[in-house]
């Protein structure tokens, strides 16, 4: 009799228990709040998802592409002209502008003749290119609200970000709509990842899938981490690995579009190499730390801070360093005429060296120049290297010599038939061609042979043209 009485009182226990869960859940759900320790874990995210989601939007692009008719098809058919047809793409975004300011990723909006920006409520506006960065794979969009205020996301302080930092990614994946996911930062300051050169990511394990491409990763403020980029997979799903720009890379490029017009990135005026065992061993370091200064450009930030070859530096701005990608992309998220504080390890001394960033000297697009007139090099786009033009176009600005870039080569031109963008014209006729001007009067003499000296792919080549 007691055995089925205990037995009746559990369960009866158990039905109480749940008639008052059930009774409380509208207090429950009132009372919402965000994790404050490991025991509250269990609490719900809802009211940071409410708060930060309608600041992600839906990217939407259409560009037209046109398909060429093939030989067989002209024959079966006749004089058919080229088809033309609309293709989509879309991904997402992040509103930083309550005036319509939107980020996203550069590959989101590549190459699209129109823009299209579809907020969480369903209001769509069309959208204007502001800028678009390909090496930082960054891109702002502007929408014309008409006066009405949009909800943002304020951008975290990503120095502070740690591994193990519970995480959201909010985005629209394979375009089933807005989708939340949950993760902890995996690791920091990813810099061998190969997706741009100015790498520095925010590796996360929350899932992320194509379409999540510029959407946020925020942290438990509900602040901007970073925008979600890429993802390792090799089956084009979600393995675990994602990787996001961090937010101060993304704030320097959108206060340059919105106050600039265009991102100039500023250089410190060197070259360096990682730091081996060996080297940090050399040095009397316990361990490999830093980028050894192997170059330092005459005359250019470095120059006038006092920095020399053989330097080893080991932070920026307080951050550790560990190869010459993490130095650039600390050094670029500053603005041009601000100084960066770089440790020095000289001489087995540490020392404190501020380096005021600016832009590399030189030629840009700006200068381009179109080679015409009856000679070899006509319908070729050239311009004087320099480290400005070098850092636009990824070339190396430390190429040792002087020369002439070829930017782009006209089709059914001249010059199509002897040279290729990226060629480095380094002597036509035994003469040096450091300025453009030394170039274009070298074509100038009547002739039908020029006896040119190139660079191409690293390598160079002799030889005489003819027309």
């Amino acid at each position: 009799m007691t055995k089925h009485v205990s037995k009746f009182l559990v369960i009866a226990g158990l039905s109480v228990l749940t008639l008052l869960a059930i009774a409380l859940m509208p207090l429950y759900a009132s009372a919402q709040r965000l994790p404050e320790s490991q025991a509250e874990i269990n609490l719900t995210f809802a009211p940071l998802v409410r708060e930060a989601s309608p600041a992600v939007v839906n990217v939407f692009t259409e560009r037209t592409v046109t398909s060429r008719v093939s030989p067989m098809e002209q024959l079966l058919y006749g004089n058919i002209p080229p088809q033309q047809r609309k293709q989509s793409s879309l991904g997402s975004g992040v509103i930083v502008g309550s005036d319509g300011v939107i980020v996203t990723n550069n590959h989101v909006i590549e190459g699209a003749d129109t823009f299209r920006v579809v907020l969480s409520d369903r209001r769509e506006y069309p959208a204007e290119l502001v800028l678009a960065d390909e090496r930082t794979d960054l891109a702002v969009l502007k929408i014309d609200t008409e006066g009405a205020v949009l909800p943002t996301l304020q951008y975290a302080d990503t120095r502070a970000v740690q591994v193990g930092d519970l995480v959201l990614a909010i985005g629209n994946p394979f375009g089933v709509g807005q989708t939340v996911t949950s993760g902890i930062i995996s690791a920091t300051a990813r810099t061998d990842v190969g997706i741009s050169d100015y790498a520095f990511f925010l590796q996360t394990d929350a899932a992320v899938n194509p379409g999540n491409s510029g959407g946020a990763l925020i942290n438990a403020k509900g602040e901007l981490v970073g925008v979600n980029t890429a993802i390792f997979s090799r089956s084009g799903g979600s393995n675990g690995i994602g990787f996001a720009i961090p937010a101060e890379m993304v704030k320097r490029v959108v206060d340059a579009a919105i106050n600039e017009g265009t991102f100039v990135r500023p250089w410190l005026g060197l070259a360096a190499q990682t730091v081996s065992y060996d080297i940090a061993k050399a040095q009397g370091l316990e361990r490999p730390v830093g980028v050894m200064v192997t170059e330092v450009y005459a005359k250019g930030p470095a120059d006038d801070a006092g920095l020399r070859r053989g330097d080893l530096i080991t932070a920026i701005d307080g951050r550790e360093v560990f190869d010459e990608k993490g130095l650039k992309f600390l050094a670029a998220i500053r603005s041009p005429g601000e100084d960066a504080r770089l440790s020095v390890l000289r001489g087995g001394r540490t020392q404190t060296i501020a380096v005021r960033v600016e832009p590399p000297p030189g030629a840009t697009e700006a200068d381009i120049v179109l080679m015409e007139g009856r000679n070899a090099f006509s319908g070729a786009r050239v311009v004087e290297l320099s480290p400005r033009l070098a850092e636009e176009n990824g070339l190396d600005p430390f190429q040792k010599g002087s020369g002439i870039y070829i930017y782009s080569v006209a089709r059914r031109s001249i010059a199509r038939n002897f040279f290729r963008p990226g060629d480095i014209i380094r002597s036509v006729n035994g003469v040096s061609t450091k300025t453009v001007k030394e170039l274009q009067s070298a074509v100038k003499e009547d002739g039908n042979s020029w006896d040119v000296e190139i660079e191409r792919n690293g390598r160079t080549v002799r030889g005489t043209v003819r027309l």
